[in-house]
């Protein structure tokens, strides 16, 4: 009896060591459960996560960015450059004054509204140069076709006329705004070569409206303000653009390119569409009256008292004399004049 209770006894401390293990294993599996729903709830919100930081650390840079252009010397030194030539401008065109020569320049330049364009262009492709070489590139094309051009215009234009350049002159200027849009269009190693090239066309063409504007006299305060005008517009836009370079300007550029060749297209078509004549035709013999009009402008006025319908006209009215030149009206008869019709009743 005594050992039969012995055993019931470990039995039952067996079952009871058991059921405390069965249980923890239950809790483990469960912990390992969610665990592993845990484990896969990061694995189906991580992409997003990450794609939602990615967008947000982007336009963190971004900003910081630009936040970094606007701060830094080379913008402000542009931007009050900038500044002071629109300033300037504005005080010309504000304040009623005799323009000196000097003022007439840099107006004259801003009059120039294909040429202006086309500087524009040229300076955003020097805003999305990408070494200091190509701006100087640039500029010094510009400059290199002005200097000797101003300096001996009047050699240099008369035998131009007699080259063959000399009877499509009027073509250089759409073709400097066509070429300052393609500029704008090209890859990087290709627009290193082509920007210098259009920068001397439109130096080459801005030249020639100084030098004709002057009529050859070569004031000099005048030529020296125009070109200063001009390196403002090619300069400073593209000055004040490079502190932010990056691929968000290549895009803007390329749509500039595209309204400065339509632009382009359009100067060059209306260059060839005839002009409307002001002048009336000429009068033609073949038709009657040696194809006089009695309302043609070369006609002497009618008499007022005609018009009035207080005078008869004449029986030969409408019909020109013999001699081929038309008589005055008889004053005598005009009621209006005090002649003798105002007597009658």
């Amino acid at each position: 009896m005594d050992t039969q209770l012995a055993a019931r006894d470990q039995v039952e401390d067996m079952k009871k060591q058991k059921q405390p293990q069965k249980k923890t294993g239950r809790a483990e599996s469960g912990s390992g459960r969610a665990k592993a729903e845990a484990r896969a709830a990061a694995e189906v919100g991580g992409p997003v996560e990450r794609s939602v930081s990615s967008e947000v650390g982007k336009a963190g840079a971004a900003r910081l960015r630009l936040q970094a252009g606007l701060r830094s010397p080379a913008f402000r030194i542009a931007f009050a450059f900038f500044l002071g030539g629109v300033s300037i401008v504005a005080a010309s065109l504000a304040i009623p004054h005799e323009f000196a020569f000097f003022e007439l320049g840099y107006l004259f330049t801003l009059s120039i509204y294909d040429l202006v364009l086309a500087m524009l262009g040229l300076s955003v492709a020097i805003g999305l140069a990408e070494r200091r070489s190509e701006v100087l590139s640039i500029t010094l094309a510009f400059l290199g076709i002005i200097a000797p051009m101003l300096l001996f215009f009047d050699p240099i234009f008369s035998a131009i006329l007699q080259s063959p350049l000399g009877h499509e002159l009027f073509l250089i200027a759409p073709i400097a705004v066509m070429l300052s849009g393609v500029v704008l269009w090209l890859p990087a190693r290709i627009r290193r070569v082509v920007a210098p090239v259009a920068a001397a066309v439109v130096g080459f063409s801005f030249s020639l409206f100084i030098g004709l504007d002057d009529f050859g006299i070569g004031i000099k305060e005048f030529a020296f303000s125009a070109v200063l005008g001009a390196l403002w517009i090619l300069l400073v836009p593209g000055l004040m653009l490079r502190p932010f370079q990056g691929g968000w300007l290549v895009i803007p550029a390329r749509i500039i390119g595209s309204w400065l060749m339509v632009i382009a297209v359009i100067v060059t078509v209306s260059l060839y569409v005839p002009l409307t004549p002001d002048a009336p035709p000429l009068p033609d013999p073949s038709l009657p009256d040696g194809g006089l009009a009695l309302d043609a402008p070369a006609l002497p006025p009618l008499d007022p008292g005609v018009e009035e319908g207080l005078v008869p006209a004449p029986d030969d009215f409408g019909t020109a004399p013999d001699g081929g030149s038309i008589p005055g009206p008889v004053l005598g008869d005009n009621p209006l004049l005090g002649g003798r019709g105002a007597t009658e009743p």
